[in-house]
């Protein structure tokens, strides 16, 4: 799993200005908004990311209970 460093790396690497334009207005960020809003959405994603190893981890464990694969699991519920 990706560290709250690395997501924040990616997420200034895909936003590298302060600059947004919203509903055709230019909107500039200070460097301390920023700074929060690209944290803000790491730790969001990050937070994300730990919901779904613990669902994938959730659900490996049902599966090993029931003795099927996921690829079984997939044909029981289509």
């Amino acid at each position: 799993m990706k560290t709250l460093a690395e997501i924040k790396a990616e997420i200034l690497a895909e936003n590298p200005s302060n600059e947004s334009i919203i509903n055709g207005e230019v909107i500039v960020l200070t460097d301390s908004e920023y700074d929060k809003a690209i944290t803000d959405k790491a730790k969001m994603v990050l937070e994300q990311e730990k919901q779904l190893a613990e669902l994938s981890t959730a659900k490996a464990v049902i599966l090993e209970k029931l003795g099927i694969t996921a690829e079984e699991a997939k044909l029981l519920l289509a």
